[in-house]
């Protein structure tokens, strides 16, 4: 990011940039990138700072969507230990740090039973992150990852998939531990709307929660069932990762058969419809993506 401070005042700009940069520091971090270039009126990839600081934030982001109507576990913020003694949310709940992604903060511990056990934990993660910790109720059910792609009313599902932790892995929880040796802990099964109810519904929910929270491009939104199998938003990553082998992101479009080049091209040929007179989509054809 340094380097693209120096470039922007050393005189260099661009049509479009491709922005993947998660930010230095702070929970406004996937904000810097796309600011900066606001700043220099530079159109990138992918939603804008608002939104990427906005969703950052677990506890905001689930206060806008529920004001929009999307169904979200009942949830408390803790910024100190005090506030513990504050909560009222029935047992089982759940604990994560409230601006950490790829399930950092996550573990068994996650899932609290006890008073006791939410005092302990959430002093924890406290101390530990440095920020507060998202307090929510815990939710049972199938939970499932819904791939989208465009922008407002052009924004549409590209699928879901399910994940079914396996025996070996950390129970209950997609821990990190459990997403970071996801090919020995995690089956992905790819769950049509056609064939299930609740996969139908998971992807009403996240398309509704995409364009209620402006998100641009691609990304994905985490949903879990409750007791009923209702599908509930959990969180969204409105800067999805994008190893073609090991991000959820690109895994579904490969169930689907969806080239990764052709998944590239849906993100360029979204975000250029921002760049006035341009010309990005006429390159779209010559995009050279290096092997990884």
């Amino acid at each position: 990011m340094r380097q693209l401070v120096s470039a922007l005042a050393a005189g260099q700009r661009w049509d479009l940039v491709f922005n993947i940069c998660e930010g230095l520091h702070g929970r406004a971090r996937e904000a810097q990138v796309p600011a900066l270039l606001d700043a220099y009126e530079i159109p990138s990839t992918f939603s804008d700072a608002l939104i990427l600081a906005l969703s950052l934030d677990k506890g905001l982001t689930k206060t806008i969507v529920r004001a929009a109507g999307v169904p979200t576990p009942d949830f408390a913020v803790v910024s100190a230990p005090e506030d513990i003694a504050r909560i009222t949310l029935p047992f089982p709940v759940f604990a994560k740090p409230i601006a950490e992604g790829t399930g950092k903060g996550v573990t068994p511990a996650s899932k609290i039973n006890s008073r006791r056990e939410l005092e302990s934990v959430g002093s924890e993660l406290l101390a530990r992150f440095r920020q507060p910790v998202l307090v929510e109720r815990f939710l049972p059910g199938r939970e499932f990852t819904v791939a989208l792609w465009g922008t407002g009313e052009q924004a549409e599902v590209i699928g879901t998939m399910e994940i079914v932790l396996l025996s070996q892995a950390e129970p209950e929880v997609y821990s990190y531990v459990n997403k970071e040796r996801s090919e020995e802990l995690v089956d992905y099964h790819l769950v049509r709307p056609d064939e299930s109810p609740e996969a139908r519904d998971a992807e009403r929910i996240s398309l509704a929660a995409w364009q209620a929270l402006g998100c641009r491009d691609a990304g994905r939104i985490d949903v879990r069932c409750d007791e009923q199998g209702q599908p509930c938003f959990l969180e969204v990553n409105p800067l999805a990762g994008l190893h073609p082998a090991h991000s959820d992101l690109p895994i579904i479009c490969t169930m689907l058969g969806i080239p990764y080049v052709k998944l590239i091209e849906r993100i360029v040929a979204s975000a250029s419809q921002r760049v006035d007179g341009q010309g990005v989509e006429r390159h779209l054809a010559t995009i050279q993506l290096p092997k990884i």
